[in-house]
């Protein structure tokens, strides 16, 4: 079987891996839809260890299976299905005493290109299908589904993160998939206000799109300044971290209102020893600010809610796609464009011959 992937730190290429074996539980689908993630980028450039040697990258994908497990109740070979990233065992003891994206230890949840390989490949292998797969709705695009597997996911899970509630005030920084994700699951939470902190036209424009009432460019000054300038001073309900450095969460942290703000973390920080949040921005620790972060939501119930806001025209994630290949083989393509970042990219994605 082949695949594209990291073969060592800061070495990428085409490999060869044996044919999976479908286990009772599991299903094996052939890609249909294939979309390179940032992450994939960090696994290949930036993180390394044993398990991110000869390994398949990937973890964005809209498949058909091709063979399906005993123990597979609800999925049949043929079924076009929605594999979501997080795809957790959903057998571990771990799921009934926390979330289901750590059950069994930190990222087991996303097997996906790391401690399996990934969706870049000529066949993918899916464990606990019933629990992990949805079917792909009618009217719903394969390049729409694509976008929900990840980026929407993890973008929604800001506002969620942030319990962002009617009327809130709502700052998102970095305005690529995830953030513009982000912005357009807050107007659906109910979000008043949302400023959106970003400079790329394509990505204000479609920020705009999404429900953004603000725009706000670093280059226009301080962003923490105009933030809270534009708030009276006041501070926001919830900020939702999705792009930028150290620097961005220490704004986040800074312009959330003292006495209930949230600041919800989904950016992955890499390369990193240490965090020193600045005292000024908690005030010692007595201003109620929470902040929290963790790996996007997964499973079937949850591909199934966010195709049911596709297929109901509440969202259309598609429209984060700005370049399109046509074959297996220009994943390398795609997942270059990923990590060189043109100023026109929002998201890239594949779809096979």
């Amino acid at each position: 079987m082949k695949g594209f992937g990291v073969i060592e730190k800061g070495k990428v290429g085409w490999m060869d891996k044996p044919e999976y074996v479908c286990g009772p539980d599991d299903a094996i689908a052939r890609p249909l839809a294939l979309a390179p993630c940032s992450s994939d980028v960090h696994s290949a450039y930036e993180m390394e260890g044993p398990h991110l040697k000869n390994r398949i990258l990937g973890h964005e994908a809209v498949g058909q299976l091709i063979e399906v497990g005993s123990n597979v109740k609800d999925f049949k070979v043929g079924d076009i299905v929605v594999i979501p990233c997080t795809t957790p065992t959903w057998k571990h003891p771990d799921i009934q005493d926390g979330t289901h994206q750590d059950a069994g230890g930190l990222q087991n949840a996303i097997n996906f290109s790391t401690y399996e390989d990934g969706t870049f490949a000529e066949k993918i292998k899916i464990r606990s299908a019933d629990m992990n797969l949805a079917l792909l709705p009618e009217g719903v695009s394969l390049e729409a589904a694509c976008m929900a597997v990840d980026m929407m996911t993890t973008g929604f899970y800001g506002p969620e993160l942030a319990e962002v509630k009617f009327g809130d005030t709502v700052v998102v920084f970095g305005i690529g998939p995830v953030g513009l994700m982000a912005v357009a699951a807050s107007k659906l939470r109910g979000a008043g206000r949302i400023i959106a902190v970003g400079t790329r036209p394509d990505c204000v424009k479609l920020a705009r799109e999404y429900g953004a009432t603000d725009i706000i460019s670093y280059k226009e000054g301080n962003v923490g300044d105009q933030i809270k300038a534009l708030t009276g001073g006041k501070g926001v309900d919830a900020s939702i971290v999705a792009g930028g450095d150290l620097e961005t969460l220490y704004t986040a942290i800074d312009v959330a209102k003292v006495g209930g703000g949230q600041i919800a973390m989904l950016n992955i920080l890499t390369e990193i020893e240490s965090i020193n949040i600045p005292n000024a921005a908690i005030a010692g620790f007595l201003a109620h600010k929470t902040i929290k972060g963790g790996l996007c939501p997964g499973g079937r119930k949850r591909m199934e809610r966010l195709l049911s806001l596709i297929k109901y025209e509440r969202v259309d994630p598609s429209k984060l796609i700005t370049h399109r290949f046509k074959g297996l083989e220009h994943i390398e393509d795609a997942f270059y464009i990923m990590a060189n970042k043109p100023k026109d990219l929002i998201k890239p994605i594949v779809l096979m011959d």
